[in-house]
């Protein structure tokens, strides 16, 4: 069946709702969609699998800290709804330096060892806003090989030349720099398909080094990582050396934002600048109380962290037990890399038969064929919870065979290499 006619597209070709669908659309379709829904997913939309039960355990949201429904954060939110019956829907841009966004991105900058800072519609458009004013097209970016997409489109809206370096390897950016010149290096804190920490004093060396401007996305670090969860830049006692910060603030602040620090002295040039923050609506202000109070619960919360971090090394070291190739994170992000499409969703469908539910991974937040199960951990999972998901995962591995997976033969060839070297 032609995707364009299967039930996905539906409301898009019925007689009397829209006009046909240009030929060149058809055949870009036909060229990038077809043959992934036709042949690879079944006619089954690969990110949606069954319907969450009563007794799953959920793997597949951000909430790392639990802070979703905490009595402070909403009783705030109320209160603004309550209370305010003047805030007018504008721009961001447009809002003084009394209005509560502005107190509360101070608070925010001086939380990361900051002076200041902005909020944004979320944490992609905070990427995009952000690179888009401090390169162009004569400043060489220098991102990471898995850096987020809202990274590379910032790139691509500076126009920019976007150089890649390999995977946390700081030897390879500085060849980079040698080769292409000063620009701006741009890294996650932690990886957001992997798990994988960054070697960041090692890169933030590079970059001194070398003239560069450095820019670390922290959305997920901050609030589970450094004192009072103020991320791995302040850590490692490297915020004073880092240029620019940024964060979704949808990962442990479990809110609709995003946010980027910017010397003060950058303020005016920010706001008539940077198109996001330009064309887009500031946030609702029972949005913006919501995350102030998060941000109180956030900074008291290393109990919490402290969970988070105990529960992510016993899964990790049960997991790995198992024959799971996770080697390629340590943190609270687990990636479980089938391969394939359909042996993703091979997995995810064996999982979620047993009531463990995480979330699918494909191209373009991957790589092709480095299809994956996502499985995100938070601090309120109980003992009983964690031991159902190991307990599965040992089920399962006969059937799965992970130590087939690409990912594992890779990491044996790897180290047969260097064993050889």
């Amino acid at each position: 069946m032609d995707v364009l006619e299967s039930p996905v597209n539906s409301a898009i070709t019925t007689p009397g709702t829209d006009p046909a669908i240009p030929a060149a659309l058809r055949s870009r379709i036909a060229r990038e969609f077809s043959s992934r829904w036709q042949e690879q997913w079944g006619g089954k939309f690969v990110l949606h699998g069954r319907p969450t039960g009563p007794d799953a355990v959920r793997l597949d949201g951000n909430d790392y800290l639990s802070v979703t429904g905490h009595p402070e954060i909403v009783q705030a939110q109320v209160s603004a709804l309550r209370q305010d019956t003047e805030a007018v829907v504008q721009s961001g841009v447009f809002l003084l330096d009394t209005h509560p966004a502005h107190a509360f991105e101070k608070a925010m900058a001086q939380w990361v060892g900051k002076q200041d800072g902005f909020l944004c519609q979320s944490g992609y458009a905070a990427n995009v806003g952000l690179l888009q004013i401090i390169a162009d097209a004569e400043t060489p970016v220098y991102l990471d090989s898995l850096a987020h997409m809202s990274l590379w489109e910032g790139a691509r809206a500076a126009k920019a030349p976007a150089h890649a370096f390999r995977h946390n390897d700081p030897s390879h950016l500085q060849r980079m720099v040698q080769a292409h010149g000063p620009g701006v290096v741009v890294v996650d804190s932690v990886y957001s398909t992997t798990g994988a920490l960054c070697p960041l004093r090692e890169i933030v060396e590079v970059a001194e080094r070398h003239g560069c401007t450095i820019v670390v996305d922290e959305s997920h670090s901050l609030g589970t990582h450094g004192p009072e969860g103020a991320g791995l830049c302040a850590l490692l006692g490297l915020s004073d050396r880092v240029h620019f910060i940024t964060a979704s603030l949808a990962k442990a602040f479990a809110g609709r934002a995003g946010f980027f620090t910017a010397p003060p002295s950058m303020r005016y040039y920010v706001l008539i600048s940077s198109f996001p923050n330009i064309f887009s609506s500031s946030l609702l202000p029972h949005e913006i109380a919501g995350l102030a109070a998060t941000l109180g619960v956030i900074r008291r919360s290393d109990d919490a962290r402290r969970r988070l971090h105990a529960t992510t090394a016993r899964l990790r070291a049960s997991l790995t037990e198992a024959g799971y190739p996770i080697h390629q994170g340590t943190e609270q992000i687990i990636s479980l890399e089938a391969g394939s499409e359909p042996a993703a969703m091979v997995l995810r469908d064996t999982l979620e038969e047993r009531d463990v539910v995480g979330s699918i991974f494909c191209a373009p937040a991957t790589s092709k064929n480095r299809a994956m199960v996502r499985l995100t951990l938070n601090a309120s999972l109980t003992d009983a919870e964690i031991e159902h998901v190991e307990r599965v995962a040992r089920e399962v591995a006969p059937l799965l065979k992970p130590w087939d997976w690409p990912i594992a033969r890779r990491n044996r060839a790897a180290a047969a290499e260097r064993r050889g070297a």
